[in-house]
């Protein structure tokens, strides 16, 4: 036989031993934890149903607020929210669903409640302004336009799904 063979010592056999058997436990206990981190990511998207919000006949020229509840999943929790928009038909009679998320610090705004501004909408937290469009004023704290809902009318009723920019643009 040759003896340029090498042989494997006690200590070597056990570190080689250990390492292996410390790596497969290592494993085991990573295995679930990447798992439970990595599959809610691996989930398809779920399709953001519309929303039945309000019939079209109570929809006026005056922006109004309405209150509706959506199905949220967080991974694996699953809830009610509740959300609120405000609606209203356009010179054009097309319905304008516009978010009441401030863009500046997230505050509600509300419609006409500045008695300086009347035809505006109103944030409260740092006094920013928005055209009935949606679009900030220029010198007031937002930078950028109210979002709007996608909507839809079918059957008489507004239908609301999920908020997208406005298409106005930013002052």
């Amino acid at each position: 036989m040759s003896e340029n063979k090498q042989r494997v010592s006690r200590r070597q056999f056990l570190n080689y031993t250990l390492t292996g058997v410390g790596g497969f436990m290592a494993a085991g206990m990573l295995m679930p934890m990447v798992r439970f981190a990595i599959d809610p990511l691996l989930q398809p998207e779920a399709e953001h149903d519309m929303v039945q919000v309000v019939s079209v006949d109570k929809i006026t020229k005056e922006p109004q607020k309405f209150d509706f509840k959506i199905n949220q999943v967080d991974g694996w929790y699953e809830s009610e929210v509740s959300n609120s928009a405000w609606v209203y038909k356009n010179d054009n009679g097309d319905i304008i669903a516009l978010s009441p998320v401030c863009k500046h610090l997230g505050c509600a705004v509300s419609w006409a409640e500045d008695p300086g501004n009347p035809n505006r909408f109103f944030c409260p937290c740092h006094y920013g302004l928005y055209e009935k469009d949606g679009k900030n004023v220029p010198g007031t704290p937002p930078m950028g336009p109210l979002d709007v809902f996608d909507s839809q009318v079918k059957d008489g009723y507004l239908y609301l799904g999920k908020t997208k920019p406005n298409p106005v643009g930013g002052a």
